[in-house]
């Protein structure tokens, strides 16, 4: 069997006679030659990934003032920074969004203007020591007068992720973008052959220490990220780099419509080709990488995975769900992604990015546990009243008032022919419509009604009934059947029970 050693690698990086590839050329050439002579030809195999990293961050240390000040709360453009550290320093994270702006602004834009050199405003209040007088301060700086800009990310690189889509009759907005109704779009992330820890997935040549390309610096991994789960190939990375010496072309702010801000963040790692393995594991294509395609329109813990799809697949634009062709869209980019592995293969070329090897691997049977809840909010099948009166679509006004007075309840869910919800109802409506004599029940109804499932926890349409100004959510099942409704007092007495307790 044909070995290398990272020593060797190196030593040809020095003089000029180095070879390295990226990722996405190298199952070519592992089936031209074999995996034996690729060892022999390759020394390096670059990777690279761009993609929304919502767990990222900065450390800054912002120096004493004069008179000094132990900075207990910090703002950044009004963006709120972790400060229950030392007197001066204080930790961004990407997610955080501004008090004045909301979703419009938050900590990752702070992080881009850093990177770019703009002015930020500083504002830090503290109830005083004798050794920490000064109570406030407000003033403005740049990231050249910061002693230290950290970027220090718990959780990037994901090897792969799963992909999104939505069998709902409503849009919704996630953190895979937006999806959406009746499966009328697929999102997915991730480079697929490029990805770093896809081409190393047992993860031979990465771990602490690794030096990798980092938003256009060199950085390291620092250990494996939080909801590291190497058994299910989601391994993740915990890095950390220097923003000062970071490009705006590889970090950049976004925001995903109606959930909130992230911070698409560059990585690049090299794949060192040590031997025959190596060489084989960077030969991995788009169509050997499978993931899986969940609904998102259902709860988390009981989302099915509806099919198994390749990022070929996914690449491909089109990927058929339940006999339907659906699109197919990242939320991630494969240009700056190669533009990574390009950039990363100069730098080894040229001798200015040297490889080594990890002082300990990523541990490879770690697995990530779900939040211990002691106090959870039953679903809403413990707590809806199946006992529901309904009324079928082009009955009279009459009748509907008949039946809401006799149930004595004030919300009346409008059904088809075929028992599928189409509308709702509600005392108020009846009361105005039998007061004008001249409304139908069709033209009173509430046709885009806000809707709860069975296994929906109680606290999720809470924030329903907060977010719509309502008072009932009838409780529909995958064909739109009532099978219960969910009213504001209901929800009341749970909580105040649970007060009590």
């Amino acid at each position: 069997m044909t070995e290398k050693t990272i020593q060797e690698i190196n030593s040809k990086i020095r003089d000029g006679s180095v070879c390295v590839v990226t990722a996405d050329r190298m199952s070519e050439i592992v089936e031209e030659i074999g995996p034996e002579d690729a060892v022999k030809e390759v020394d390096v195999v670059t990777t690279g990934t761009f993609g929304a990293m919502c767990s990222s961050g900065v450390w800054m240390n912002f120096g004493h003032s004069d008179p000094p000040i132990k900075m207990q709360k910090v703002w950044l453009n009004d963006v709120e920074a972790y400060t229950g550290v030392a007197a001066v320093d204080a930790f961004i994270g990407a997610t955080q969004i501004s008090e004045t702006e909301g979703m419009k602004y938050g900590g990752a834009h702070v992080i881009e203007d850093l990177v770019r050199g703009k002015i930020i405003n500083l504002r830090s209040t503290s109830h005083g020591t004798d050794c920490y007088p000064k109570r406030s301060i407000n003033t403005e700086i740049t990231i050249d007068d910061l002693n230290q800009a950290t970027m220090l990310n718990p959780r990037n690189a994901y090897q792969k992720y799963n992909v999104a889509t939505n069998s709902s009759d409503k849009t919704i907005y996630t953190y895979m973008g937006t999806l959406l109704p009746r499966k009328g779009n697929a999102t997915y992330s991730g480079a697929g052959d490029l990805s770093p820890l896809s081409n190393d997935p047992t993860y031979e040549t990465i771990g602490m220490g690794t030096r990798i390309f980092l938003c256009g610096t060199q950085g390291h991994i620092i250990g494996e990220g939080t909801q590291h789960a190497p058994g299910a190939n989601f391994g993740t990375i915990m890095v950390r780099g220097d923003l000062k010496d970071m490009s705006p072309e590889f970090l950049r702010a976004a925001i995903l419509y109606r959930y909130g801000i992230t911070l698409y963040v560059g990585i690049g790692i090299p794949i060192p080709i040590l031997n025959e393995k190596l060489a084989l594991s960077t030969a991995i294509k788009d169509s050997d990488i499978s993931t899986s395609v969940l609904d998102y329109s259902i709860p988390r813990r009981s989302r099915p995975t509806i099919k198994t799809v390749t990022y070929a697949d996914l690449k491909s634009g089109l990927i058929e769900i339940d006999g339907k062709e659906v699109k197919t869209s990242p939320i991630s980019s494969y240009h700056v992604a190669k533009k990574i592995a390009d950039t990363l293969k100069r730098w080894i070329e040229k001798g200015e990015f040297m490889l080594n090897l990890p002082a300990e691997r990523l541990p490879p049977d770690t697995q990530v546990k779900p939040l211990r809840q002691t106090r959870e909010l039953p679903l809403v099948k413990d707590v809806m009243l199946t006992n529901v009166t309904t009324i079928e679509q082009g009955s009279e006004v009459e009748e509907a008032a008949k039946r809401i007075i006799k149930g004595e309840f004030t919300h009346l869910p409008v059904v088809s022919k075929d028992d599928k919800l189409v509308g709702i109802v509600t005392a108020w409506d009846i009361s105005k419509a039998v007061a004008s004599k001249d409304k139908t029940l069709d033209e009173i109804m509430t046709k885009k009604v806000v809707t709860s499932d069975i296994d929906e926890p109680v606290e999720i349409s809470a924030a329903k009934v907060e977010k719509h100004n309502i008072s009932a959510l009838p409780v529909i099942d995958k064909e739109r059947k009532v099978v219960g409704i969910l009213t504001s007092d209901d929800i009341t007495k749970l909580v105040a029970k649970r007060r009590v307790k």
